[in-house]
């Protein structure tokens, strides 16, 4: 089988992935890009999103997914709906093989393959979750669709302490399910908490199942100290247990932090490793939006022209 040899390989097609191809489209570096298992990543089990610019009446994840696809297509990228399992940074060319063995050397190599959050694994967690009937991984996101509303977010981290305080200014009542009787967030994050009034904080409480049909009416929780089961009514429930950045396959080459999202260098998209790019949710645990995921895709581009541009390639 012979190899391949590309001057932009692009891993991963959420907001960061194709942004990043339109980029380098553009700047004639005849981008390939490997979709991965999850086309469109995040915001393809998004049904509403109301932030991103530009949509003044909001649209369906999936169909603005489509619209990226199509744009990075335009501009002439080559867009593969397959699976990039190794890779080896050892040296350039940058190697990386396909799950079906095909191997392709690439002299920049942009990483956006995001991350995924962490579920609870409920009975109806992700049936209403991908349905939009009122399970979501992110306040931000989808907060703005619970106002006036009462809703219950399961975490006990900073990310949870922060979305339930950014919920209580949305919402008539917040109710935190936390498992322990004590929180992880730090001390001023919990102080935080503690002063919202119209947060109600559930300890030693388990989440058991999500109630509804086609919308979440109320979620059902047990003690575990007492083992009592009851029933909280909401109409919306966050999961804010974590995410897990889709970065394994290049640990061993790339400085990660401890939960695995990759580092990069300050005001680029430079990883430790000569011609690696990292953009997206794969590197940034903070903000975690498709609009900053967009910029990010952007820089990675632009670092990787300047970089072929320094190397004579272009």
């Amino acid at each position: 089988m012979s190899i391949e040899h590309v001057k932009c390989l692009i891993i991963g097609s959420g907001p960061a992935g194709y942004t990043a191809a339109v980029y380098a489209s553009r700047a004639n570096l005849e981008p390939v890009l490997y979709t991965g298992h999850e086309p469109g990543g995040q915001l393809m089990i998004t049904t509403d999103v109301e932030n991103y610019p530009g949509f003044p009446d909001g649209v369906q994840g999936p169909e603005m997914m489509e619209l990226f696809q199509k744009q990075a297509a335009r501009f002439g990228t080559d867009i593969r709906y397959s699976f990039i399992s190794k890779v080896d940074f050892s040296g350039a060319p940058h190697k990386v093989w396909t799950e079906e063995g095909v191997e392709v050397h690439a002299d920049t190599v942009i990483i956006s393959t995001g991350a995924s959050a962490k579920w609870l694994g409920l009975p109806n967690e992700k049936r209403l979750a991908e349905s939009g009937g009122g399970v979501s991984a992110c306040a931000v996101c989808d907060g703005f669709f619970y106002r006036g509303q009462e809703v219950a977010i399961v975490g006990a981290g900073d990310t949870a302490a922060e979305e339930a305080l950014y919920l209580a200014n949305l919402c008539t009542k917040v109710h935190m399910l936390v498992r322990r009787d004590e929180m992880r967030a730090s001390k001023i994050m919990q102080q935080r908490v503690f002063k919202k009034e119209n947060i109600i904080i559930h300890w030693n409480t388990e989440t058991v199942d999500v109630l509804g049909k086609d919308t979440v009416t109320g979620v059902k929780v047990i003690n575990n100290k007492t083992e009592e089961v009851s029933e909280i009514a909401v109409t919306g429930l966050f999961v804010a247990i974590g995410h897990k950045p889709n970065t394994d396959i290049f640990k061993d080459w790339l400085e990660m932090d401890e939960t695995g999202y990759i580092i990069t260098k300050a005001d680029s998209s430079h990883t430790n490793i000569e011609g690696v790019f990292a953009s997206g949710d794969a590197q940034d645990h903070v903000y975690r939006q498709a609009v900053t995921a967009a910029g990010t895709g952007c820089m990675a581009a632009l670092d990787a022209e300047r970089y072929l541009g320094n190397k004579g390639i272009i």
